[in-house]
């Protein structure tokens, strides 16, 4: 990559996350580095954008900049606050945890990039698939490789990639495969228990949980050792859920009233 393009780094562990340290230090001197990332851990913010509130952004180098609100605030005040031009890349990470199958709607990582694209940026979410502590080497090394693969795609809409890593060394990694996005299994969702009032109070999150091991998933590329790439797309639309309802011949009856 130039040494003058400009890559956009952040993420949703907060500025201090040893992820993002890992990611900056994979990607120094492929091009010119700027770190825009929450102040504090923003996990499974999703989308969110702060409206309710001012947003404070406090400069730790001329490079490094943290941010008071959600990776989506991030990326936002990046493009249009800080930077004087649109970076050539974004990506967000690397994250301590796996963001695959339905949890992507729910992470501030994969939002971060999502925002990028939006944008008009190529962007790319990067997360390491354990929760345990675990060396950033081989997510790192991940990283770098397909940071320099999608800066250099040119022309068409701007790409969004999801990539999980597994938890091995650099040496261990199998390889890459193109995936698709898995389907997670929920175990004890919600956790009740009682403050020492006799009230009651509820955890989401549960047990660990568990994943679907269809052909070609994000899931099973990463528990046989190999970086999943899954690409995403911003239309929800269902296609075929349109021509459906075209066959239904949906009309307005004006008669009908609600109660």
């Amino acid at each position: 990559m130039d040494a003058e393009k400009t890559i956009l780094i952040t993420n949703d562990d907060g500025i201090g996350a040893e992820g993002l340290g890992a990611l900056v230090r994979a990607l120094d001197g492929i091009g010119r580095i700027v770190i825009v990332a929450p102040e504090q851990e923003q996990s499974a913010s999703s989308h969110a954008i702060t409206l309710d509130k001012p947003l404070r952004i406090k400069e730790h180098s001329p490079l490094k900049f943290s941010v008071s609100g959600t990776p989506t605030d991030c990326v936002i005040l990046a493009v249009h606050g800080i930077l004087t031009h649109k970076p050539d890349l974004v990506v967000s990470g690397i994250n301590h945890g796996p963001n695959m199958g339905e949890d992507v709607t729910y992470s501030g990582t994969v939002a971060a990039a999502i925002e990028g694209c939006i944008l008009g940026i190529n962007s790319m979410a990067v997360s390491l698939a354990t929760w345990e502590g675990a060396s950033f080497d081989g997510a790192a090394s991940a990283a770098r490789q397909l940071a320099r693969s999608l800066a250099a795609m040119k022309g068409g809409k701007a790409r969004l990639w999801n990539v999980n890593v597994p938890a091995i060394p650099a040496s261990a990694i199998k390889g890459i495969k193109v995936t698709r996005l898995g389907s997670r299994i929920y175990n004890d969702i919600i956790v009740r228990k009682k403050d020492p009032r006799g009230k009651d109070y509820f955890w989401i999150g549960g047990a660990e949980p568990g994943w679907n091991t269809g052909e070609n998933t994000d899931f099973a590329a990463v528990s046989a050792g190999y970086v999943s790439i899954t690409p995403l797309r911003l239309d929800f639309t269902d296609h075929e859920g349109i021509v459906e309802l075209e066959e239904q011949g949906l009309a307005w009856n004006p008669e009908i009233t609600t109660r």
